[in-house]
């Protein structure tokens, strides 16, 4: 029989959660703080943009947990792993948005236009908010259920965006060990789905 925590239990695993997704953040800002960095601007554009990757592959990995375990209620972890990835994905936007034009809406549209993986960044971006913002319980008596779940099977094409991003930025470098990591570990993750769907029916 699988495991079902006690509502005092789930609390705890809840604010583990919560400290640990949030720990990246803080770990990153007081390395800026503290002046430790050689190039600050990389670090951060770098680690926000990983840890979008890891918190989307995680969010994402939930349902096959769930399917794979019995542990039914991981699905109540959904929402805010899906929460710390617009966190994330928000900082990674915000460092090239205001650290690379200082806040020129032109030059940051010219840009994303000029280079594909700044384009293809932006889309998964803007894919995102939706998201983010019919996460709670209101909007999603609002929208209705159903509505509610197609609209939020956009965090599959943002996943395979984010991959093309990372992809092409590291191609610069002709650096492809973690995209393709990440790209396996998305693939199965989205295969799975496929296959339960196919075989459901």
């Amino acid at each position: 029989m699988a495991w079902t925590p006690s509502p005092r239990q789930l609390a705890g695993i809840k604010a583990a959660v919560f400290l640990m997704a949030l720990l990246p953040f803080l770990r990153m800002a007081w390395l800026v703080a503290q002046g430790a960095l050689v190039e600050p601007l990389a670090f951060l554009t770098r680690g926000t943009g990983d840890w979008t990757l890891y918190l989307l592959c995680i969010t994402l990995a939930v349902t096959p947990l769930r399917r794979l375990t019995g542990w039914n209620w991981v699905v109540k972890l959904r929402r805010m792993l899906g929460l710390f990835t617009f966190f994330y994905a928000l900082l990674h936007f915000s460092c090239f948005f205001w650290f690379d034009h200082f806040f020129d809406i032109a030059a940051m549209l010219k840009d994303v236009v000029k280079r594909p993986f700044i384009t293809v960044g932006f889309i998964a971006f803007v894919l995102l908010v939706p998201l983010a913002a019919t996460s709670t319980n209101g909007m999603i008596r609002r929208l209705g259920g159903k509505r509610w779940q197609w609209l939020h099977r956009l965090v599959y094409v943002v996943a395979v965006l984010g991959i093309l991003h990372f992809w092409w930025m590291k191609a610069g470098k002709n650096d492809f060990q973690q995209p393709i990591v990440f790209g396996l570990i998305v693939a199965l993750l989205l295969g799975l789905r496929v296959y339960w769907r196919v075989a459901r029916k």
